[in-house]
């Protein structure tokens, strides 16, 4: 890339041509934005700008080059810029509409990329899997933004296919649920599964009210005459048996599907089903096991009955006696201090003797408190010869003239 942008720096300085002096700068910019090199990237564009601004076509080939390079950079809004006064003028650049669906994806702005993907399809310039990977993302996010109050408009809208996606399924599913309209949610989630037989689709299709259960459980149990070993299938039946209580069918089907898969959500609701049967030690020993699914082998943690004795080699009062010389070791005899770390331990062994611990009483040796006559004998508290006692007394004068 150095030596790329070395030649075509030459190029710039000796070409007077319009077209190659912008193609052969579109190309340094492109060299500089591989190196990593962006100020010197940015700064060759706006000669490129510059020199392009007189030619239409150049002007839409530099924005559209300098456009990738903010999305590869990671700047969608800074393509976006140069991009849709590109598109709003003239929709006939395919690539400047690709690049900028690109963008809208990026910022995540979902009514752009549902209009500029129906444009792409239109026209037959996008892939039909990358089209409907755009309408399926763009539609879920219209579909949840709008609610109830714009779901009919924005789902007819869509053509049938599309109403199948799972996301676009589950979407639309969960907006009608949260309006209490569950059968038209059942209905949705129905002709999606009859498409994709989808574990997210089964699984969404067995949350429900106990009072739409019984129409969800007969048409599971039709798929399951054609699905007999599905795992996702079998514990969605189950579920919808605990939501209708019918607590032996329910613990049947979620059985079977513990036979095909160990699976947290099945061992989660047979504790479910066990707890709601008062069966507790069985609905607490699924609830261990689904944990188990998620962490692992869970460690067992052991009670004592005591604190193990502390480390007293550090205490300043201990010694050891080891590392000291016979001429200094002290008589065992002699009574030795207790270590603080010591002081507060306390054995729940009843064989253990309670250390016995001196009470320190007052020696009848130890001289008694000075009396209040000793700082009399301490402190003089005669005058000096001479001193009149009525000049320094605080009392009243009681001279008679």
């Amino acid at each position: 890339y150095d030596q790329a942008e070395k030649d075509l720096s030459k190029l710039l300085a000796k070409t007077r041509s319009h077209s190659s002096r912008v193609l052969a700068g579109l190309a340094s910019a492109r060299a500089a934005h591989n190196q990593g090199e962006y100020q010197r990237r940015d700064e060759q564009f706006k000669q490129v700008q510059d020199e392009a601004a007189k030619d239409e076509r150049l002007k839409v080939a530099a924005a559209t080059a300098m456009a990738e390079m903010w999305l590869d950079q990671g700047n969608p809004q800074e393509a976006v810029a140069l991009l849709q006064p590109l598109q709003d003028v003239n929709a006939r650049f395919l690539h400047t509409t690709r690049l900028l669906l690109r963008a809208y994806r990026q910022l995540g702005q979902h009514d752009q990329v549902y209009e500029l993907t129906r444009l792409l399809v239109r026209r037959s310039a996008i892939d039909r899997d990358e089209a409907l990977a755009a309408i399926e993302e763009a539609a879920a996010a219209r579909i949840k933004a709008g609610g109830i109050e714009q779901f009919k408009t924005v789902w007819s809208d869509l053509r049938a296919d599309e109403k199948t996606l799972p996301i676009v399924a589950l979407a639309a599913a969960q907006v009608k649920a949260e309006a209490d309209e569950y059968d038209d949610a059942a209905r949705i989630l129905e002709a999606a599964i009859n498409v994709r037989f989808a574990p997210s689709l089964i699984m969404a299709y067995a949350n429900c009210t106990p009072e739409h259960y019984a129409r969800r459980l007969s048409k599971a149990e039709e798929w399951l005459r054609k699905y007999p070993n599905d795992a996702d299938l079998l514990a969605a039946l189950g579920q919808l048996c605990l939501t209708g209580q019918l607590w032996g069918q329910g613990e049947h089907y979620l059985k079977r599907s513990m036979k095909i898969r160990n699976d947290m959500r099945i061992h989660a609701l047979l504790g479910n089903l066990y707890d709601g049967l008062g069966r507790s030690q069985d609905a607490m020993r699924h609830w261990q096991l689904a944990s188990a699914v998620v962490v692992g082998a869970l460690p067992s943690v052991r009670t004592s009955r005591s604190l193990p004795a502390a480390d007293t080699q550090a205490d300043p009062d201990i010694v050891d006696t080891a590392f000291v010389p016979d001429a200094v070791i002290a008589d065992p005899a002699d009574e030795q201090p207790m270590a603080a770390s010591a002081a507060d331990f306390y054995s729940d062994d009843p064989a253990s003797p309670t250390p016995a611990v001196d009470v320190i009483t007052p020696s009848s040796t130890t001289p008694a408190a000075s009396s209040s006559n000793d700082d009399d004998e301490y402190f003089d508290s005669a005058l000096p010869p001479g001193v009149d006692t009525n000049i320094i007394s605080d009392r009243p004068d009681r001279r008679v003239d």
